[in-house]
């Protein structure tokens, strides 16, 4: 192996299932997500001798948010092949699923611009001011978009479950 080659080999490990969440909380696509956080790796390796000695998966997840931002704004054509992708592995978690699926599709209700502020300030938990710089967005447009964004999952997180109904009288879903 090169030199720094068993490093990152050991950073990649580390980070890729960390990486692979964050793009998935993102796209909201498991595939997309794999996708995403392989390129952003493949991309930090280019750049290893540089960023090894920094912080690594701040590189990593900045490349990845703008890997993802660029996906938005000019979509990737792809093409049909004779070989199938792998399938999902079934998994026996059923509660898992379902808040996977809940988180999904309340941040399916945000822009884009908004998914990727609140995935950024809430699940990686970065400051106001390291999103707008990841995203490359001002400080100002971060607050708003956070804001925004929240007032939205509040509103989907605060509807009835579909095929639940409310007691009129005592608020009680049945």
């Amino acid at each position: 192996m090169a030199r720094g080659d068993e490093e990152f080999v050991e950073f990649a490990t580390a980070s890729s299932a960390r990486l692979q969440h964050v793009a998935f909380l993102l796209t909201g696509d498991r595939h997309e997500a794999e996708e995403a956080a392989q390129a952003a790796l493949v991309r930090t390796y280019a750049a290893w001798a540089r960023v090894r000695r920094r912080d690594a998966y701040a590189y990593a997840r900045t490349v990845l948010a703008n890997l993802v931002t660029d996906k938005w704004r000019r979509p990737l054509r792809e093409y049909a092949t004779e070989q199938l992708p792998e399938g999902p592995v079934p998994r026996d978690l059923a509660d898992e699923v379902t808040r996977r699926r809940w988180l999904i599709s309340a941040l399916d209700v945000l822009s884009p611009r908004e998914r990727a502020v609140i995935v950024l300030r809430h699940y990686v938990d970065l400051p106001e001011a390291e999103v707008a710089r990841e995203l490359n967005l001002s400080l100002g447009t971060v607050k708003s978009l956070n804001s925004r964004g929240l007032a939205k999952l509040r509103v989907a997180v605060d509807s009835p479950v579909p095929g639940q109904r409310r007691n009129q009288e005592s608020g009680v879903r049945r």
